[in-house]
């Protein structure tokens, strides 16, 4: 998420620019690291702060979080870990793109993928809150993926959910009870709607942050 723009941002999620807290632009968001989602609270949106990684409730502590930072649309209705989150606890995560990752492990290649029209993608997504210490309660997601359009699938088998608009909204809609007419949304993404370019190999670091991740050194002759 790299808006350098609160209020311009906060117009984009629907939400007020309070609620984005202490935002800052981020080039190498990890898993396991703390962001924020979307959710519905009443009739309007919100936005809270939340950390990568799903957390139950019931987990005594959070060593399964890096294996819960995804979640397949397939078995999202039927997996323990993610089944009463998708009835009850359904939000959005909001990105300017994602990194994917192509080439061999000694030499891996990071790749930009981001929508066409400087637009947002809004991920699909899935929330719970768990209890780190008695009465501290930690607020943490995990993002839903399906099968690759036919745009990624050179890249990786899977992808993020996206949907449009419309698709968030119902999504995010918690007074929606037809569970099957929820997972209707969870298809590939048009082919039209992403963009794929080469990053800077610094992704590859967690450590490493800041508008040089974006860079495209083949345009430079590296």
């Amino acid at each position: 998420m790299t808006r350098r723009d609160r209020t311009e941002l906060a117009a984009m999620l629907g939400v007020p620019e309070s609620e984005l807290g202490d935002y800052m632009p981020r080039f190498n968001i990890a898993p396991t690291q703390p962001y924020f989602i979307l959710k519905t609270k009443y009739e309007s949106r919100e936005a809270i702060p939340a950390t990568w990684g799903l957390v139950n409730s019931w987990a005594k502590d959070a060593s399964r979080a890096s294996m819960c930072i995804n979640a397949k649309a397939e078995t999202v209705d039927k997996l323990p870990s993610f089944r009463e989150a998708f009835a009850k606890r359904r939000c959005v995560v909001a990105a300017d793109g994602f990194y994917e990752w192509r080439g061999p492990k000694v030499r891996r290649e990071p790749l930009w993928i981001h929508p066409t029209g400087g637009a947002l993608l809004l991920f699909a997504g899935l929330f719970e809150a768990w209890q780190s210490q008695p009465g501290e309660w930690q607020m943490t997601f995990t993002i839903l993926t399906t099968s690759a359009n036919r745009l990624l699938q050179p890249i990786h088998n899977r992808m993020p959910v996206i949907l449009d608009e419309a698709g968030a909204a119902d999504w995010m809609n918690l007074r929606e009870s037809n569970l099957l007419s929820l997972k209707r949304l969870l298809g590939p993404a048009p082919e039209d709607l992403l963009l794929v370019r080469p990053a800077s190999p610094l992704v590859n670091s967690v450590k490493n942050e800041g508008p040089a991740l974006l860079e495209d050194l083949s345009l430079f002759g590296q």
